[in-house]
């Protein structure tokens, strides 16, 4: 038998910015492959329509309203859960501007999210994975959602590619360190995707024809395709892979 398994029956994968976006579309593959699922998002009615379609996958989904960078908040939801098995640290924010017109207020609000709420609910979870009597048995996989400005750069992305670099040197310690407890971590670096956060910038015609020009294959990512990659990396078809990037981006960065 040479195909591993995708399936993540039993399996209880917690993701961030589960209320829209590559969140949604990440929670939802992940209900699809068989997962339960822990949601988690600031606006409860776009958690409440997430969980509705979960459930009508036949999985169990709970749902949290919290801000992540609010340490208590979220250390309380994750000490409340049985077990974890999959962690996708999605949630994140950008905010596009010139390095010397950079507002200090922007970028500590960025490192904030990007950074330190996604150090710290990868604590939080890995702690609570390792705590699994079987969990050298049954493995452990986080997903930090990164991005092609993690390996490289572009202009007005200077504090998002420090941001999204730092994803990647947190998600390479973490494979070191895990390791012993057949946890694995690996990062999902997307190149443009057209979600809420994207369209807006999008919507600049200039912009999005010298995007499409740096994108070899000629289009922008679907979510599916991210959230394909998703549960990849979550599953035990990915046991062998940990610290390291999964670059979904059309080839942007083989240039």
């Amino acid at each position: 038998m040479y195909l591993k398994n995708y399936n993540l029956k039993n399996k209880t994968a917690v993701v961030t910015g589960a209320g829209k976006g590559l969140g949604k579309a990440c929670a939802i593959a992940l209900a699809e492959a068989g997962a339960n699922l822990i949601i988690i998002s600031r606006t409860n009615k776009d958690l409440t329509q997430v969980s509705k379609i979960i459930k009508k996958l036949k999985v169990k989904c709970k749902s949290y309203v919290c801000d992540i960078t609010n340490y208590e908040e979220i250390k309380e939801i994750i000490d409340k859960q049985s077990k974890i098995d999959v962690l996708v640290n999605n949630a994140g924010t950008n905010i596009p501007e010139l390095f010397t017109k950079v507002k200090r207020e922007n970028m500590e609000h960025m490192v904030k999210i990007n950074n330190i709420a996604a150090f710290n609910l990868a604590q939080l979870c890995a702690n609570k994975m390792i705590k699994a009597r079987n969990r050298k048995k049954i493995g452990g996989s986080i997903v930090n959602m990164s991005s092609q400005m993690g390996h490289v750069s572009g202009p007005k992305r200077t504090v998002y590619s420090m941001n999204k670099f730092g994803i990647e040197g947190l998600t390479k310690g973490m494979a070191l360190e895990l390791a012993k407890f057949n946890i694995r971590v690996n990062s999902i670096a997307p190149t443009f995707v057209v979600t809420p956060m994207t369209s807006k910038f999008l919507k600049d015609k200039k912009f999005k024809k010298d995007m499409l020009n740096s994108i070899p294959l000629g289009r922008f990512a679907d979510m599916s395709e991210i959230s394909s990659a998703v549960v990849f990396l979550a599953s035990d078809a990915a046991s062998m892979i940990t610290g390291t990037s999964l670059l979904v981006d059309g080839g942007w960065t083989a240039r």
